[in-house]
């Protein structure tokens, strides 16, 4: 199923001004720019979407909508991983019997620090339970606990895991392409790790940048696609600060802030995620802009 996408948005959940709302008619027309752009797949209701601070029935709305609203455009990985296993593997079972839901997305479980056995376990249940296949979310910098590169290869050998979103070194992404199976695809969820990711192998990236950058990033995979390295070079070089600086500020604030100038969204996180405030954007806009004079993507 990930066979030609490279490039996977980690959307994030538009909310209306009083944040009590999802705001849908301003995720469609996000969804719709996106795919315009480049964007050949979704990550919906993950850390972006502000998962934490959906409710149950939110959640099972949203991707519900996403997925019929996606339909054939993109794939739709929705988000059901949490630190219990039992819940997990429940919710696992609800969201794979959503029409459209092509495959869930699974986190390491955070805070409890299970050992690597007790992950392993964690993600088999939440496998075994599941009717579309499950992608492995490893996290460590913000789980506190992480799988081993021979735990992510011995979850691969499972029939309905098929995918990890790695968020930690080159050596390891490099790692899990030697030694997982042909059908088990790796995937950074680090924006500026895009070129070296791929060029150890890795299938692409599950991105936030995408959102502000996604013509740029899909114009690198296209680079690589017929052989001009300097060229998606040049344009890793001009996004990796631009990608930098779109985590300054815990995310999603920074992508909500630029969306909400450009009138696509309201400018509105839920706590404990604040806003921008304007001294916060107006740094925001300070480090995204270009680092040299007329090195334009």
């Amino acid at each position: 199923m990930y066979e030609d996408i490279n490039l996977i948005t980690a959307i994030i959940t538009p909310f209306t001004d009083d944040g009590l709302e999802i705001d849908y008619p301003a995720l469609d027309k996000l969804t719709d720019r996106l795919i315009d752009e480049g964007t050949q797949g979704f990550v919906i209701g993950g850390t972006t979407g502000e998962a934490p601070t959906l409710t149950h029935l939110e959640k099972i709305a949203l991707y519900t909508h996403f997925a019929h609203y996606v339909g054939a455009r993109g794939i739709v990985i929705a988000n059901v991983g949490d630190n219990n296993t039992q819940h997990s593997a429940l919710f696992a079972k609800e969201v794979s019997d959503i029409e459209g839901v092509d495959a869930v997305l699974a986190v390491t479980p955070y805070y409890n620090k299970p050992s690597q056995a007790g992950m392993i376990e964690h993600f088999r249940a939440i496998a075994t339970a599941s009717t579309v296949p499950v992608m492995l979310y490893n996290i460590p910098g913000r789980s506190a606990v992480g799988l081993t590169n021979e735990s992510v290869v011995t979850l691969a050998q499972h029939d309905n895991i098929n995918a990890v979103k790695q968020v930690t070194t080159i050596d390891d992404l490099g790692y899990l392409v030697e030694n997982t199976p042909d059908d088990f695809w790796v995937y950074t969820g680090e924006d500026a790790q895009t070129l070296a990711a791929k060029a150890v192998g890795a299938q692409g990236t599950i991105s936030v940048s995408s959102h502000i950058y996604g013509p740029e990033m899909a114009a690198l995979f296209t680079a690589l696609e017929v052989g001009d390295v300097p060229e998606a070079g040049r344009l890793q070089r001009w996004l990796t600060p631009k990608m930098s600086a779109l985590f300054a500020y815990p995310s999603p604030a920074p992508v909500k802030a630029i969306l909400a100038e450009k009138g696509e969204v309201e400018n509105t996180t839920r706590l404990p995620i604040l806003p921008l405030n304007e001294a916060e954007t107006t740094h925001l806009h300070e480090l995204l802009a270009d680092q040299v004079e007329g090195d334009q993507a």
